[in-house]
């Protein structure tokens, strides 16, 4: 078993006073048409012990779903190249500051959503306020996965959407597992912070999963570490 933090990252972080593995597990890339399931199957259950936490990202969730589109099957509309502008980009991810990731959320939200943040975005970034696009946008386009310099091939020249009904994905992942005390959550986790999509914890366990991932012990480049265990160390 792997049990070796990714390259810049702790193995073990304290939360309200107990610590915590989190243990990164590598795998092959996951590719369209792959099955969750047995991708699960083949690299999960020789890691996992009674009382562990399995940590799966969206985004092999979402890939595996059909849900990664390649840059060259997106024809941006004129409102998503003006709106892709105003999208502040960072180091952690390109979110919806190019016009193929902002079409994606125009399709996936609806026009008139989007249109709203924005103009509700635009109005409270000016009074020091940040971060009300997304919280009107909502996960949807939280989610929205765009190429960057650390994207592994073939994803450096996609678009990966969220994943749909990741609250069940996990109670069907936890199910397949087989293994008694497992629980499971699909994430959205990158070197700023992150979101639990869906889970078989309850709400306190989710909100402490937050803070146990908040340095992104996956990695955000070439890693290949779609998995991950949390355990009591």
């Amino acid at each position: 078993m792997m049990s070796e933090a990714n390259e810049g990252k702790a193995l073990t972080v304290e939360v309200g006073g107990t610590s915590y593995q989190r243990i990164p597990i590598r795998t092959r890339v996951v590719m369209p048409g792959d099955s969750l399931e047995e991708f699960i199957r083949e690299y999960a259950p020789a890691h996992l012990r009674d009382g562990d936490i399995l940590f799966v990202t969206e985004k092999i969730v979402a890939i595996t779903q059909g849900r990664s589109f390649r840059l060259d099957e997106i024809q941006p509309r004129p409102l998503a190249r003006f709106l892709s502008k105003y999208v502040t980009r960072t180091p952690y991810g390109i979110g919806l500051g190019m016009p193929e990731t902002m079409e994606m959320a125009l399709r996936e939200c609806g026009t008139p959503r989007i249109l709203f943040a924005a103009a509700v975005s635009a109005v409270t970034k000016a009074l020091g306020r940040k971060g009300d696009f997304y919280r009107i946008a909502g996960d949807k386009a939280r989610a929205i996965d765009g190429p960057t310099s650390g994207t592994i091939p073939p994803y450096n020249k996609a678009v990966v959407l969220g994943p749909e009904k990741p609250q069940e994905v996990a109670r069907a992942l936890q199910g397949l597992l087989g293994v008694e005390g497992v629980d499971v959550a699909v994430v959205d986790i990158n070197d700023i912070g992150g979101n639990i999509l869906g889970s078989t914890l309850d709400r306190a366990g989710e909100q402490r999963l937050v803070e146990i991932l908040g340095d992104n012990p996956l990695g955000q480049g070439h890693q290949s570490t779609p998995l991950g265990v949390i355990r009591r160390a």
